[in-house]
């Protein structure tokens, strides 16, 4: 039977695993860019959860208190916004608040909300990702020692991507309204830029800026719907 000293010290921080001991909540509607998080934690000592919306996380932290959630600023049923705001007030506190995002101007949204670091998409990474959760906590939960800043670049799994765009092709063989192609052009924007996907980001462009313009939407969704299909059946279309 370990005694409580001796397990403190199996989930203390290392070099080489910097994140040992903590439990961090993703707040991320894609599973593509989610599993990208999954082996950062995983290469890092951490354990991760997700939460797929706003009402998730909230259930969830009712039960749970992660040592960090990292947020995503686009989520189906909110702004992430809303969570930073509500998650800054709480106490006690949790120790790290990141915001996640594929727009730039997201940023300046999440640092007033409350966010202690934001992450800009796409999460590839592994030393950035260790260094934005490492500068906001406590020294005593920090790594002894020196230690190396890996530069590994993360490649999250293809299935994964499969999964997204069913997800978006479902959204897409609904009604279609002001709503969902917000939603979805935000979304699509995010996992093409983890997946380095020009075409599928151009396009996701394209459908947004039609919409701001107030120009007809029906074809650049149906150019969409026609890549996002693409993808569907045939995961290494990327």
């Amino acid at each position: 039977m370990i005694d409580d000293d001796a397990f403190d010290h199996l989930r203390r921080p290392t070099v080489t695993r910097p994140l040992l001991g903590l439990t961090i909540l993703a707040v991320e509607d894609s599973l593509y860019a989610c599993d990208s998080l999954r082996l950062m934690c995983l290469y890092s000592g951490a354990r991760l959860r997700r939460a797929d919306c706003l009402k998730s996380a909230r259930r969830h932290l009712q039960v749970y208190r992660p040592s960090v959630v990292i947020v995503d600023m686009g989520l189906p049923d909110g702004n992430g916004a809303e969570l930073i705001d509500d998650l800054r007030t709480r106490s006690p506190r949790v120790s790290v608040i990141l915001a996640c995002s594929g727009d730039p101007f997201a940023e300046d949204v999440a640092y007033a909300a409350g966010a202690d670091g934001f992450l800009a998409k796409p999460i590839a990474n592994l030393g950035v990702f260790q260094h934005a959760i490492l500068q906001h906590l406590p020294q005593n939960a920090q790594p002894c020692g020196l230690r190396n800043i890996r530069s590994d670049v993360i490649h999250p799994d293809l299935v994964a991507f499969r999964e997204d765009m069913a997800y978006v092709a479902e959204l897409l063989g609904g009604p279609v309204d002001d709503k969902v192609i917000s939603y979805v052009t935000a979304f699509l924007h995010g996992v093409a830029l983890t997946a380095e996907d020009d075409a599928l980001q151009h396009a996701a462009c394209e459908l947004a800026a039609a919409q701001s313009n107030g120009a007809p939407t029906l074809g650049p969704v149906a150019r969409l719907a026609g890549l996002v299909q693409a993808r569907v059946q045939d995961a290494v279309a990327i």
